[in-house]
This record gives C-alpha cells, sequence and structure tokens, in this order.
C-alpha cells in the first residue's frame, strides 16, 4: 500500500503566489543583515556601512570559495588557483635588509682584499721591511740566509766545506731571493700608468703566458701556462703589463688558487674592466717528486669577476678561445 505525505497548505504557494527562487545559507544572511531598519532617529549612515559589508563578503566568497566562512583567518593567505599552488609560508625566501651606507669621511681599504693601497699583496712586516732596506741591510738579509743553508747542509749529511758545495749557500741565497722577487715589486710600479682610451669595448685575451712559482707548502717548484682575458670599458691596458702582473704574483710564496685570483683581482681593480677571466693550468712537483708522485697529473684553477662570473655565452667564448672549453669550469 502506498503511503503519501501529507502537505501542509502553508507550503503550497497559490495561483497568486509569486514564483520562488532558491537562496544559499549566506545569500539569506547578506540579504537579511542589508535589509534591517534603520533606528527611529532616521540614521541611513548605519545602513550604509551594512550594505558595504555585504558586498565585501559577497566578492570575498566569489574569489575564495566560501572559505572564509568556514576559516575567516585563512582567506588573505589563500590562494584559490590550479595552476600556482599555495605556498608553505617557510618557503618563501627571506628578503635581504638594506646595507647602510658607508658614511663619509672614513678610511676604507682597497676593494680587493688582496691589494692594500701601495698596491702590495699581503702586505707584512717582512715585506714591507724587504722593500725598504737599504744596501748593508740588504747584505746582512743574504749573509742570514747564507748561514741558514749552511745549517741544512749539514742537517741533510752533507760536507757544507765540501769543493761542490762550498759556494751553494750563496748561490742558492741569490737564487731564492730571485725566486721571490715579486715581494719587492707593486702593482702600481709595474702598470706605470700605461692605460690608455681606444673606445674599445671587445675581449682582449693574452694566452699561454709561462709561470714558474714556489709552492709555499714545500718550497718547491710549479710551473705552467696561464691565460688572461678581459672586455674593456673604453680603456685598455698595455699589453705586455698583464704577464707583468702575472709574474709578480707568481715571483712569491703561493698556492695555485690564491695565484689564479689575485691576478684576477688585481686586473679589476687598476683597470675597471666590465669583466676579467684568469684560467692556470699547471704541474706541481710536490706531487710529482714527493707524496703521491704522479707525474702526469696537472691542475686547472679559474677566476672570473664581471661580465664573465654574470654571462654563461661570454665564459664560453673566453674557454673556448683559449682552448679549454671541455664543459667542466
Amino acid at each position: 500500500m502506498v503511503q503519501f505525505a501529507e502537505v501542509s497548505d502553508d507550503s503550497v504557494s497559490g495561483p497568486s503566489s509569486p514564483s520562488t527562487t532558491t537562496y544559499g545559507v549566506s545569500d539569506v544572511d547578506d540579504s537579511g543583515s542589508a535589509r534591517r531598519m534603520t533606528n527611529g532617529n532616521g540614521n541611513s549612515n548605519g545602513n550604509k556601512d551594512e550594505r558595504k559589508a555585504s558586498k565585501k563578503r559577497k566578492r570575498r566568497r566569489t574569489k575564495d570559495g566560501g572559505i572564509s566562512e568556514v576559516h575567516p583567518q585563512s582567506s588573505s593567505k589563500r590562494r584559490n588557483s590550479l595552476s600556482n599552488a599555495a605556498r608553505d609560508p617557510r618557503d618563501e625566501p627571506e628578503r635581504r635588509r638594506k646595507k647602510k651606507a658607508k658614511s663619509e669621511g672614513t678610511v676604507t681599504r682597497s676593494p680587493s682584499p688582496l691589494i692594500d693601497f701601495d698596491g702590495l699583496s699581503r702586505p707584512s712586516r717582512g715585506t714591507r721591511e724587504r722593500l725598504e732596506e737599504s744596501t748593508e741591510q740588504a747584505a746582512a738579509r743574504l749573509e742570514k740566509m747564507r748561514g741558514a743553508i749552511r745549517t741544512i747542509l749539514e742537517c741533510v749529511g752533507e760536507d757544507p766545506d765540501r769543493e761542490g758545495v762550498l759556494d751553494t749557500p750563496t748561490r742558492y741565497a741569490k737564487a731564492m731571493l730571485y725566486f721571490t722577487k715579486g715581494y719587492q715589486q707593486n702593482v702600481k710600479d709595474i702598470v706605470n700608468n700605461a692605460i690608455f682610451h681606444e673606445g674599445h669595448n671587445e675581449m682582449v685575451i693574452v694566452k699561454d703566458i709561462e709561470i714558474f712559482s714556489l709552492c709555499e707548502h714545500h718550497l718547491v717548484p710549479f710551473n705552467g701556462k696561464m691565460h688572461i682575458g678581459y672586455i674593456p670599458r673604453n680603456n685598455v691596458i698595455g699589453i705586455s703589463k698583464l704577464p707583468r702582473i702575472a709574474e709578480m704574483f707568481a715571483r712569491r710564496l703561493q698556492v695555485q688558487e690564491r695565484l689564479t685570483r689575485e691576478v684576477a683581482n688585481a686586473i679589476m681593480e687598476v683597470l675597471k674592466p666590465q669583466g676579467v677571466a684568469v684560467v692556470m693550468e699547471s704541474s706541481h712537483l710536490c706531487m710529482v717528486m714527493r707524496g703521491v708522485q704522479k707525474t702526469t697529473a696537472s691542475t686547472i684553477t679559474s677566476c672570473v669577476l664581471g661580465c664573465f662570473e654574470r654571462k654563461e655565452k661570454t665564459r664560453n667564448e673566453f674557454l673556448s678561445l683559449v682552448g679549454l672549453n671541455r664543459g667542466s669550469l
């Protein structure tokens, strides 16, 4: 037997009843708030505020799909998009704080940490004494070195008075002073104002510069070739100055990594070009004659500054022209 539910008269609209419209819950709430009557004093400002608030809630529901009504605090952070998913606030990069400008009148060092005002690299007490010593002081230095080398000969089991090594302390002392003559030179004297305005803005390269230096760890040589390139900013430097700068830094106790960086920074500072690139390939006797004794191993180091660092095409062009574009630098 089929049962029919009774329908009340109130739920059935007569012929003269207007057509019904379906409202969402939030729409009914908003329309009700919008139709509130003003108070007895005729205050219309409150009614306008209610309408503005109602419109704002409607716009918010349209934008976030009604989530603001469930989670009011998360509505401003939610991104209602399928192509751009909402991100975790912890993934947002931290904003960098602006550095305060240095006050005027303060004395600062050279922009390069490797070159001081007088052009010396890693200036120290011993370096400055050798640079400024008199003839008598130079003779005393040489005699002191002779005595030290004679002691070394004795310690290795040699007879320092034997004919073959009798003058070895003097010869070695003079040779060591020549090997390290870079301590008595500075960049300004080497460049000697040989910077010329030519309006040239294309790459300049000097390649296959022979380098001989002493490893500061074992005092044995390492040698190889250095390639220097730069892109001028209208000014060019005398072409012979590039090998001279490399020679100055090589004639000091070095490690190859620092030597490469010092040459690049020196050129960048004295010339102010768009960019500098320096690559060095050398063999170290400290790992050929001793230690691992790998006679065919070579070490490659590079330092790129300015546009060479920023632009991959410029860097690859330089490496290709010097014959080292192996995809690993």
